[in-house]
């Protein structure tokens, strides 16, 4: 009997080769962007487009009442709702439950990466360093850049994802990493923050933020009172609108400071004054 040749058929001495070649090249490391989103349609797409370039883009919705779950699906998203929030720290930790990739950067939905904060962000995984990235804002506030406004805030947001155990915290979130010293380096390139966009929803975002800073301060024991808050609050404004630049910025530069030290100074006045209803702000 005539035996049929087997047409495609790999050598083993090949089989063998390519096996070999695959153990020895190091694979490319992957890299999740992980966003926390509530109401956000306004800018979810926008801030999901730039990070397109990810291997897997996760987002951990808070209940949204708005159509922001399915403009991040129609991005290409993997989209989680948990509408039982238990503050900052609660919704990070479930976006880390979700990543898959060998690294993780944190993008809020106001947030946009730049085609130079991308170029960074690849340089800086490729090479595969367990290490932890700080990134530095470029302010968009009221329809303005503030080209000239200094950002001071330096803020942990890529990880290598298995030095990240959990975050803790209820506002300004903090991680918690496995191993300690860990070396921390910075991107240069600057994160677009879209901090405010009209004088309406910085005055939405007054309450929720007055009120989370004021229970951060009532569980540490913190003191209270009109004096105290107006100590804060003129002195954040003299930092930020004079020694950060926020006067070379016009009236949106005018408008970001003042929201900012008059969150400062509501802070100590709630913290006085509705000590009582903070109780419902502290996540146990």
């Amino acid at each position: 009997m005539e035996h049929k040749k087997t047409l495609n058929s790999t050598p083993p001495e090949s089989g063998q080769k390519s096996k070999a070649l695959a153990t020895a090249m190091p694979s490319t490391p992957t890299l999740t962007i992980a966003v926390l989103t509530k109401n956000e349609a306004r800018r979810i797409s926008s801030c999901l487009q730039s990070a397109a370039f990810a291997d897997q883009c996760i987002v951990v919705d808070s209940g949204s009442t708005d159509n922001t779950r399915e403009l991040a699906q129609a991005e290409g998203a993997e989209v989680f709702n948990y509408p039982d929030w238990q503050g900052f720290a609660v919704q990070r930790n479930r976006l880390l439950q979700h990543a898959t990739g060998d690294y993780i950067f944190f993008l809020d939905a106001d947030e946009v990466i730049t085609p130079e904060l991308q170029d960074e962000l690849l340089n800086a995984i490729k090479s595969g360093p367990r290490a932890v990235w700080k990134i530095q804002w470029r302010m968009v506030a009221f329809g303005h850049e503030l080209k000239y406004f200094r950002s001071p805030s330096k803020v942990e947001r890529l990880f290598r994802r298995e030095l990240l155990r959990e975050y803790t915290g209820i506002i300004h979130e903090q991680a918690i990493l496995t191993t300690e010293p860990t070396p921390r380096l910075l991107l240069d390139s600057p994160l677009l923050h879209y901090s405010r966009d009209t004088v309406h929803d910085s005055l939405e975002k007054l309450v929720q933020y007055v009120m989370l800073g004021a229970a951060k301060r009532a569980e540490k024991g913190k003191r209270g009172g009109v004096l105290r808050g107006l100590a804060s609050g003129t002195s954040m404004f003299l930092r930020l609108y004079i020694g950060q630049l926020g006067f070379l910025c016009g009236g949106a530069g005018f408008l970001y400071c003042f929201f900012v030290a008059l969150e400062g100074f509501l802070r100590y006045a709630a913290l006085e004054y509705d000590r009582d209803s903070l109780r419902a702000y502290i996540v146990r």
